[in-house]
Order: C-alpha cells, then structure tokens, then sequence
C-alpha cells in the first residue's frame, strides 16, 4: 500500500498529441517514456524518486495496453541490469532510483553497460537528493557520469523541459550507443506546469518480440579483448556522436542579454533560482527577460567545448554556478578556455561556496560580488538577503535567543510499532546491567540513534546494518554486537550481506530485523514479506523461512511489538543465551501510517452511516502521575508530552496525552514492563453508541457520583472552616 494513490491522475497519460496537460513533475516523466516509445521500465523506490514509481505501478492498466513492461526492482542494481535488454535489441528502457545512493548499489551493472553500450535508448532517471533537505550524505552524481563515460542531463526546472529531456535523453543514447543519466532534482519532481502533449507510442519492439527473437553480439559483451575496445570506442566513437546530437539538437539553451561584456554559465537545474537571484537584484524579471547572457547547460557531461568558446568570445569574465562540490565543471571549462588562449576570466568557487546547496540567498550574494566587480551599473535594487546578519531587516537577524529555541530531531511517527522494540532493548540492558555496541541501518528504525534512545553507532547502508557490526565479532567477549536492519533493507540485500555472512563466520551477533509489513520509509510499497495478498506481485513470504533458509538456527519471532515485556524477555535471552551463530529477533507489526491509511476513510464511513464505531485512547492521571517523567524518556511518543500540574502544592508537570493518540498503548505497556509509577489508563471512545453503551454509561457515572459524593463533602467541611 503505497503512501499516496495516483489513480485518477495517471488518467491524463491517455491524453493525445495536441492537449495541454497542466500535470506535477512525475506524471510529466511518465508521459515522456510513453511518448518515447519506451519498451520497458523498472526502478526502486526511494526519495525523490518513490512517487514517480507510485505513478507507474498505478498507471500499469495504460502500460499493458501499449504493450510496456514495468516491474518494482529489488534493488538499484537489479534495475540497472534491467537495460542489458537494450544492449543487443532495439528496445528503449528506463530505470529510476535515488541518486547517489542508488547509483552506488547500481554501480557494477551501470558500469558494464556504459562499457558494452548500447543499441536501443537506455535512459537511468535520477532522484537527484542534495541539499539541506535531503536524507542522505552529500554526493553528486557527476563524478559517476565522468568515470564510466554516461552522458548526465540537468534541464530546468520546467515541465516542457523535462519532458524534452526525456525524449531526447533516448534519441541522445541511441545516437551514441551510451545510456544516458538524466537527474531530476528534489524540486523538479514535484514542480507543476504544463506541456503540449504528443501521442502515446507503441514499443519499436516489445520484450516479447526481443525474447522471441534472441540476438547476440560479442563485440557487445564485457570480456577481454573486447572490454579493451570499449574504452577507445568511447572516446574515438560515442563521444563525438554525443556532442554531434548535442549541438545539431540544441539541448543546451542560450539566453541573450544587454551586457555582452559579461555572462553566467549554469547547471540547468540551477536555472529558477538563478533566475529569481538576478530579479531580486534587479537584473531579470519573473519570466526570464535577463539583461546579463546566459549559457545554461542542460547536459552538464559531456561540456561541449565550441559552444562554451563560442558564448565565452568577447566578453571579459563569465560567471558559472555549479553547485556542489569537487568543482568538475570549473574544472573542465578552465582548461577549455586555457587551451583555446581565451582570455575571459572564469569565477565560479571563488566568488560562490565550494560545497552547499545554491539557495536563493546563497547565489544573490555571488551574483553582487560578480556584477559589483564588472558591471555594478546593471544592479538596480539591494535585496534584504544582502543585508548583515546584525542588521534587523536582514531576513537572517536573530528573532529569539537561540538557547531558548530546543533543537526537535526527527523520529519516528506517534503509534510508530518500532518505538516498543527499541523501548524493549532499553529495559532488556538495564536487566542484565550491559550496554551493546549497535549497529544501525536505513529506514524510519535509524531514528533511534536520537533522544530519548540513543541506540546506534554506525549506519553503512541499505541491508548493511549486520554486515557493519561483522567486524566486531570478538570470540572472548562478555557480549555480543547488536545489528538493526528493516524488511525493506532485508530483501535488498541484508539477506546476503548480513544475515549469510554472519552465518559463515559464525558470528554471534544479535540482529534485530523489524518487520513493519512494507517499505515504510520510502512511502509504503510492499516487499517480499508483505503480510497482505497483492493482485500484481508475489507477497506473505515469511522472513523466519528466509533467514533459516541461509542456516540460522537461533530465530524468535515477535508478532506483536506492543507487547513490551515480552519483547524485552526475547531480548534478554537473545542477550544471555550461548547458543553459537547469529541471533535473531524477528519484530513484527504493521507500519501504523499504513495501517492508518486504510482504516481511517473506512472508520470515518462507518461514523457517517451511523454505525457503533469504539476507538482506544490513552491518558495519564494527573493525580496519580509523580511528574518523573521517565515514561517519556523510555517512549519519545510525539502523543506523550506534559503540562501544567493540576495540584497548586505540586510544581513539577505532569504527563500528559495529546489528541494525536492513536491507541497504540505503548506509553502504558512501557510504564508496565519498566515498573514505572501506574498513572496511565486507557478509555474506549464509542461513537454512535448503542442502547447497551448509553445505558451503561449511565449507571458508570451514577456509581462515580456516589462513590465520589463522600469524598466532596468532607472537601467541603474543610473549604468552609477554611
């Protein structure tokens, strides 16, 4: 159960050639591949790519129709080996994933493919995640476009331009025989616009035909002598047929400006904040009417050295935004320039940051010191995000104290089923008295590393959470190493990596597998052990059968992961026990975003029509609650946080539950397993009650009244003497 359905919206990929189509970034991609003639499609899911596979997994009834293969890839790299179908066959294919992680896990297959080539188009559709706001470490996918010699797109950030990317990011592999990367940033895949729309085409040949009719080209396949051969046919062939389509096709764009004396070269991607960076200094406008020359280079690999010598002629310095760093392109465009004897002087790093995203302000203030160096007559207006951090109109000035702003890390979702398994481990190292070096792995269960658990030391990668403890599997020690690994990283490739491995070098770690039914942190897709029937895909195969499968001997499966003292208990014998080889805990409960998801619109139905529907909810008793507040730091629940205390002669907050409560019960089973003070209590709330509620609602408050009457008029005798 993917995180959002795009079942009415992939009803505009019928759309023929004529219609304009006002659709978000990744159904634009997607009508580009259908348009392309595409011939078969994979990828794996991850941000900020996850969503373009919800489209295509939802557009699948268009898909069959023109004949398209589309299938959810175990991993990056089984979609990357995916295009060895273009390799000998005229069949145009596509794969998306997460950059740069992703090209990471795809390296081996990608790089064999650029070495072989290709014959039909081979397009790798990039999640390009760098910036402030992205999930993993700082990379670009530019040194990876350069080592195997793959031709890398960056178009703006505009939908016409995305959709031209594609189509000729296929007519571009084709021209070459190379497989092309075309990066679609953070921004681009959620940006809205639109584009004339052309026909759906049918595959030039379908996977059916290709496996009909087998072809095979040894000069095509990576062995010696012929992996030799592809390396001068790089640079000696495809190469030059690359820059031939890219000039005769005109991928890269020229803007023409009044100060012909100066320009700016820029990434395509870069394209609107530079935009709106040279408006706020009063050198553009919101359509792009700029007065300084652009050159902006949808295809940043390979640089087409005529055209940056043809832009660069005349004019006395040109300015180039490449974000990120090393700084490839600088590099590149120097010694263009150098050995063309051109005299115009190239900035970039030096008056811009090496490393960093390209935010509006970022580029404002490399666009001033640029143009006040030699053209400062074109700056009109002085933007606030110029002004210094001290002065107040600075929109960077400080606004409050920054020790009375507390920093809120991110963790994991009120009801989460993970939080109990984490909370479990806590309690199980405080029975027995040790701390264990853990092993962290990707996924929403990462987020453990921060308050109030503190569980975690490394994180190596997807799957990777048991091979990154395996070196420290020390025979003599008076405890064991603890791996973490998700369902999605397990079928990735934890299964091998981890799990295998630990059984061959008999490694006595302790791995936690939690099991939360999808791949809840890239938005919910199923996998292998996905407990629900799916109609598309093979599901409910157990993860226990997998890793026994592989030879462990030692596995416990915990089916509920709210039952804390029993998860605890599994993790103290996991903890103590001397059975040899790796131990592990199986943790299992539904993602409760998913399990939200599908029973939220059919509890709200049920209310509409009026049936009984009773909903769990936990609170704290403020009389009874000793303002510890140690429920809170064995549980972090988002729902559990505190407030004033009701009794005037106590100080101290008490605990207390939010309306964001789900039911999940874990503050309350925490406060059990952990003999914490015993001020929780669960309520159900009835909606649309029966005869039988009212009735015995009525007689609960009657026998509270009476009960608690004493009690109010001895409280009165003392409020009257008073």
């Amino acid at each position: 159960m993917a995180e959002r359905s795009f079942a009415k919206e992939v009803k505009l990929l019928r759309q023929g050639a004529g219609s304009e189509l006002h659709v978000e970034g990744i159904l634009a991609v997607t009508k580009a591949l259908l348009q392309s003639g595409v011939s078969y499609v994979g990828g794996y899911q991850g941000a900020p790519i996850s969503h373009l596979m919800d489209v295509l997994s939802d557009a699948k009834e268009i898909l069959d129709e023109l004949d398209v293969y589309f299938e959810n890839s175990a991993s990056e790299a089984t979609a990357a080996a995916m295009l060895a179908a273009s390799v000998h066959y005229p069949m145009r294919g596509a794969v998306a994933f997460k950059s740069t992680v992703g090209l990471n896990v795809a390296s081996d297959a990608l790089a064999n493919l650029a070495s072989g080539g290709v014959k039909g188009g081979a397009l790798v559709i990039l999640g390009e995640d760098y910036g402030e706001g992205s999930s993993i470490m700082q990379e670009r996918s530019h040194a990876f476009a350069m080592k195997s010699q793959m031709w890398l797109l960056d178009p703006r950030p505009n939908i016409t331009a995305i959709v031209d990317a594609v189509q000729k990011g296929f007519e571009l592999s084709e021209a070459s025989n190379t497989p092309v990367m075309l990066d679609i940033r953070l921004r681009s895949n959620h940006l809205h616009g639109s584009f004339i729309a052309e026909d759906n085409k049918r595959p030039q040949m379908t996977v059916t035909e290709a496996v009909e009719n087998p072809k095979r080209d040894l000069s095509r396949i990576v062995l010696p002598p012929a992996s030799f051969l592809h390396e001068h046919e790089k640079i000696s062939q495809r190469w030059p047929a690359a820059v031939e389509y890219i000039r005769k096709n005109k991928m890269n764009e020229f803007f023409d400006g009044e100060a012909e004396d100066i320009g700016i070269i820029v990434q395509g991607g870069l394209y609107n904040t530079l935009n709106r960076g040279l408006e706020l200094l009063g050198c553009s406008d919101a359509f792009g009417n700029t007065k300084v020359p652009m050159y902006v280079m949808n295809v940043t690999y390979p640089v087409i050295d005529q055209e940056v010598i043809d832009f660069c002629s005349g004019k006395k310095a040109v300015l180039l935004l490449e974000e990120g760093q090393p700084d490839y392109i600088e590099q590149n465009i120097n010694s263009i320039l150098r050995k063309a004897a051109s005299d115009t002087a190239l900035h970039g790093k030096d008056f811009l940051p090496m490393a960093g995203e390209y935010q509006t302000h970022v580029i404002v203030k490399g666009l001033a010191t640029f143009l006040g160096q030699y053209r400062p007559e074109l700056i009109s207006s002085t933007p606030s995000l110029l002004l210094p951090a001290d002065n107040p109109s600075s929109p960077f000035a400080p606004r409050v104290d920054a020790k009375q702003v507390q920093a809120r890390p991110p963790g994991l979702c009120t009801g989460c089923p993970e939080r109990p398994i984490f909370s479990a481990m806590k309690l199980a190292e405080r029975e027995i008295g040790q701390e264990h070096h853990v092993s962290a792995d990707i996924g929403c269960h990462l987020f453990a590393i921060n308050e109030p658990f503190n569980l975690g030391a490394t994180t190596m990668g997807y799957g990777l959470g048991s091979a990154g403890a395996s070196a420290l599997n020390a025979q003599g020690a008076d405890r064991s190493t603890v791996a973490v690994m998700g369902d999605g990283g397990f079928w990735h490739n934890g299964l091998t990596s981890g799990v295998g491995n630990a059984v061959f070098n008999k490694n006595d770690q302790v791995l936690v597998i939690v099991d939360n039914a999808y791949a809840a942190a890239t938005g919910g897709q199923d996998v292998l052990s996905t407990s629900t029937k799916s109609s598309t895909r093979s599901t409910q195969h157990p993860i226990e059968k997998a890793v026994r499968g592989v030879g462990v001997k030692w596995v416990k499966t915990v089916t509920n992961t709210y039952e804390i003292g029993k998860l605890r208990d599994v993790f103290i014998n996991a903890f103590t026990t001397d059975a040899p080889g790796p131990k592990v805990i199986i943790a299992q409960s539904e993602c409760m975003l998913n399990k939200e998801r599908r029973d939220k619109p059919a509890r709200a139905q049920a209310i509409k029509s009026g049936k009984r529907v009773v909903r769990q909810r936990f609170g704290v008793d403020a009389e009874t609650c000793t303002g510890d507040h140690a429920c809170i730091r064995v549980s972090g629940c988002p729902s559990l946080t505190i407030k004033d205390n009701p009794d005037p002669m106590r100080t101290d907050p008490v605990a207390t539950v939010i309306d964001s409560c789900v039911g999940c019960g874990v503050c309350g089973a925490n406060a059990h397993a952990a003999s914490l003070c015993p001020s929780f209590y669960r309520t159900d709330v009835v909606i649309n009650p029966n005869l039988a509620d009212r009735i015995l609602g009525s007689v609960r408050s009657a026998w509270i009244t009476m009960l608690s009457s004493t009690v109010e008029r001895r409280a009165m005798k003392y409020e009257v003497a008073a």
